[in-house]
């Protein structure tokens, strides 16, 4: 019989979580006594005590520093608790997709995701503890405000400390607590219930041909000491019979190898160097926890992300799933470009545009009204699940290099002959003064809103812009009906480009600042220009002081001087 051991306990103040969950240092976590063990309980007391015990709760993580100790925790407080089952990846490693991939199979009560997703690991990186519901998608802000508010009033946990499991033995391991029936603890391979879900998605026929028949192209997938890593070589290697080298960087690591598990031009930099060399045909790289992702095709081709899903949804018959089950709607996150309303226009499908966050994704894909949907931030993913989804992201490109037998490049121009091109990058300001930011953010929308804004032009080169709307975006879900606020500050101008500021909630510490710039162009003659040009300065504007020196007092690291910016020209 195992014990329950109820243990006192301070509340902290400071375990809001964001968009994707609590994120914090580790030391946070492993200095603050109890830190983990309260947030821990406040999620499951979160549950209705009545749903515990015939529930099952899936756990899984990014094999990050922590993410054992935690699991454990999460073991003896969910035991404590009257949690009847826990459904956990082998050595604890599942990546985020494949979490709410095993959640809805099993119709878990939800699940908790260890990870960080895209920031770095190791003992002086950043952990994080994150809280799926039973669609399998990320929890919403009234789940998360009830989990914050239990958070900040918390007295007492429950927990058995003397349970513990092999994370490493598959199988199921049964426990008896004391006042509660057995308790389960099962521990799956991770890859198995994910790869029979993507079977059922694409054609793995067309696509073992394409990657291993006498005409294959040659790929290196980059799984940057993440979890991806067993995935991309049982489903990609093993099972559609590209090579063993094809995938690199597949261990995950505590530390992620040392790097930075964030899928793009500057962390990616060995995939970007080898794909420069031409030979490879494809090229992706994935996050910590494997639900981002970047695109490259031959010398290093690089697909924007926010390109990324508009090239799926043009080309989304490809996919056996969506010739099925029909395209129900698109749509993008507010700070995405606009590419993808492009396509949804010209092939009369549904657009819809929501704050950043998977979670407002989920609420239309399970209303029926979403397909496909994207995000800026490497992000992109369907209705199969809840989450953004790496590994599915590259299998769709797949299929599209399959069905058009054409190259990346050659897809990708092809599209912007089509559609248009959208001009897109983005700005980090990372772990700057929260209240500076924040100050920031209102001094520039009380200019936007000057009476005389709207309506006035800019002009850089050869293009004038001219101020269509100025606002702070504000969502109105068509499913339950609830407003999201203060989304971010929107400047758009008569062409459809646009300047965003925006709030991230995804860092550690401190704020961070993302500026947008998204600048659309038609002309046939000039979408194949470099999207990002040297000694342009973004013209300084009293009214609403664009300019780069407006943030950089408070930068971690100051920006350039003005004459070295980059500015976006269409």
């Amino acid at each position: 019989m195992v014990n329950i051991n109820v243990v006192k306990t301070k509340a902290y103040t400071d375990q809001k979580p964001g968009t994707s969950g609590l994120r914090k240092r580790v030391i946070v976590f492993q200095q603050n006594q109890n830190y983990a063990e309260n947030f821990i309980q406040s999620i499951i007391s979160a549950v209705e005590p009545a749903a515990r015990q015939d529930g099952a709760l899936v756990v899984g993580g990014d094999g990050r520093f922590f993410m054992k100790d935690a699991i454990q925790l999460i073991v003896q407080i969910a035991a404590a608790n009257g949690i009847g089952r826990l459904v956990i990846g082998q050595n604890g490693i599942m990546s985020t997709p494949a979490v709410s991939c095993v959640i809805r199979k099993i119709k878990a009560i939800g699940g908790i995701i260890l990870t960080a997703s895209h920031n770095p690991g190791g003992p002086n990186g950043d952990f994080g503890i994150k809280f799926n519901i039973s669609s399998g998608g990320p929890a919403p802000e009234g789940i998360t405000d009830k989990i914050f508010q239990i958070s900040k009033s918390i007295e007492e946990y429950h927990i058995c400390p003397d349970l513990k499991v092999d994370l490493s033995k598959l199988g199921t391991q049964t426990f008896d607590v004391d006042t509660f029936k057995p308790f389960t603890v099962e521990i799956v391979d991770s890859v198995d219930s994910y790869a029979e879900m993507l079977r059922g998605i694409f054609d793995f026929a067309a696509l073992k041909e394409l990657l291993s028949g006498p005409n294959c192209i040659h790929v290196r997938l980059d799984a940057m000491h993440g979890v991806v890593g067993p995935y991309v070589k049982k489903i990609v290697c093993e099972e559609l019979g590209s090579p063993a080298s094809s995938a690199v960087n597949c261990e995950p690591k505590e530390d992620f190898g040392g790097h930075h598990p964030d899928p793009n031009l500057t962390y990616a930099a060995d995939l970007v160097s080898a794909m420069k060399g031409g030979e490879y045909d494809f090229g992706a790289a994935f996050d910590g926890d494997g639900d981002r992702n970047m695109v490259l095709g031959k010398h290093g081709f690089f697909v924007n992300p926010s390109d990324s899903v508009a090239v799926i949804g043009a080309n989304i018959t490809s996919i056996p799933y969506f010739q099925k089950t029909g395209v129900k709607g698109l749509a993008r996150s507010m700070p995405t470009s606009g590419a993808l309303d492009n396509v949804a226009k010209a092939l009369k499908m549904q657009l819809y545009e929501t704050p950043t966050g998977w979670k407002f994704f989920g609420n239309l894909m399970d209303a029926g009204k979403l397909s496909l949907c994207g995000e800026e931030s490497f992000g992109t993913g369907s209705d199969h699940i809840r989450e953004k989804d790496g590994l599915w992201a590259v299998l769709a490109w797949l299929s599209i290099l399959a069905a058009r037998k054409q190259s990346v490049e050659d897809i990708m121009k092809d599209h912007w002959q089509k559609f248009g091109r959208n001009f897109f990058t983005r700005y980090d300001y990372e772990e700057v003064d929260a209240d500076a930011a924040n100050k920031m953010i209102k001094d520039l929308e009380t200019r936007m809103f000057d009476k005389d804004f709207v309506g006035q032009t800019f002009t850089s080169g050869d293009k004038t812009y001219q101020v269509e709307k100025a606002d702070n975006f504000m969502y109105t879900d068509p499913v339950d009906s609830s407003v999201s606020k203060n989304q971010g500050l929107r400047i758009i101008f008569s062409d459809g480009s646009r300047i965003i500021f925006r709030l991230s909630g995804t860092g550690s510490a401190g704020a961070t600042i993302r500026l947008y710039i998204d600048s659309y162009e038609k002309d046939p003659q000039k979408i194949y220009q470099d999207p990002q040009v040297r000694n342009q300065p973004w013209p300084c504007r009293r009214k609403i002081e664009l300019c780069w020196g407006r943030l950089r007092p408070l930068c971690k690291k100051p920006c350039v001087q003005h004459s070295d910016c980059f500015l976006v020209l269409g």
